[in-house]
């Protein structure tokens, strides 16, 4: 049975409150508190608030053999949208099939340090740029290297911000084919295990991502904002940087498939996952959402 919303005249089923209807209660609230947006926030907030409201134009199908009509509004599109997700992650995984080789597949997830969530944030383009970069090279060049798997296969990255309790939590999902092109052109395939040491993965991954970090602050590219600024101090950054290399990275090595369909399908699910979806909430009053996280409430 679907949990229930009591309001002050009738008892709703909370399957019919989406997250559109938080933000349609309290969106408007929430710009008058002054809190601060970034432009892709307002521009999500938007879309949600169109999303099939009618503000997108309509669509109409008719019934060919008795003329019935019914309208339909336009959904928004929003990446950030959870009511739009299904139809396209459906698109995406069918268009990734003629991709896919027949080897094994491995998800591997490189989480950053939370000690480095202020510099991240005030520096977003560029350091969830720099973690794309650096997970992409980390394994193609310990793939290439014979010890391993001496061969360039396929990877798809996902970047994700957020944890099951919507704290600011980033961290790359990567898929990665268990076989690939060798410099002759012929396919070498890795066996069921995934191929390399994830101590390795782990060192290579934090020094690639803190040289290049280092070097960007020693090219005076970062933004400190004032959970930060102290690190515009060349001592304190030296103190953090030193404290990073200190702390363990370890990769999370998470699964691997058999068959070749499986790892699209699975990997569908966080292509096109948002931070919350409308099925996890749970309760909506004037001050507060209470919503679900895994193995918790």
């Amino acid at each position: 049975m679907s949990p229930l919303l009591l309001t002050g005249r009738e008892v709703i089923p909370l399957s019919n409150l989406p997250i559109q209807k938080v933000w349609l209660d309290s969106y408007d609230d929430y710009c008058l508190s002054q809190q601060v947006q970034s432009p892709e926030q307002r521009k999500a907030s938007r879309a949600i608030l169109a999303c099939k409201s009618g503000g997108l134009g309509v669509n109409v199908s008719r019934c060919s053999e008795c003329g019935h009509m019914e309208f339909h509004n336009n959904s928004c599109r929003s990446r950030s949208c959870p009511n739009c997700q299904g139809v396209f992650k459906e698109l995406w995984v069918d268009q990734r099939r003629a991709e896919v080789i027949d080897s094994p597949y491995f998800h591997v997830v490189f989480t950053l340090p939370h000690e480095l969530n202020p510099l991240i944030y005030c520096n977003q383009r560029l350091l969830y740029g720099l973690l794309h970069q650096c997970c992409a090279q980390t394994l193609l060049e310990l793939s290439a290297d014979r010890h391993y798997l001496g061969a360039k296969p396929g990877i798809i990255q996902v970047l994700h911000t957020w944890n099951q309790e919507l704290d600011y939590h980033v961290h790359m999902h990567c898929i990665i084919s268990g076989g690939g092109l060798t410099p002759d052109r012929k396919i070498r395939k890795a066996s069921s295990a995934f191929f390399i040491p994830v101590y390795v993965l782990r060192d290579k991954f934090k020094g690639k991502y803190l040289a290049l970090l280092d070097s960007l602050y020693q090219q005076e590219k970062l933004v400190f904002s004032s959970s930060c600024h102290s690190l515009q101090d060349p001592r304190e950054w030296k103190r953090f940087k030193n404290n990073l290399y200190n702390k363990d990275w370890c990769p999370y090595i998470k699964e691997t498939f058999s068959g070749f369909g499986n790892a699209i399908e699975y990997l569908g699910r966080y292509t096109h996952r948002i931070a919350i979806s409308n099925n996890r909430i749970l309760s909506v009053s004037e001050t507060e959402v209470t919503f679900s996280a895994r193995g918790k409430k």
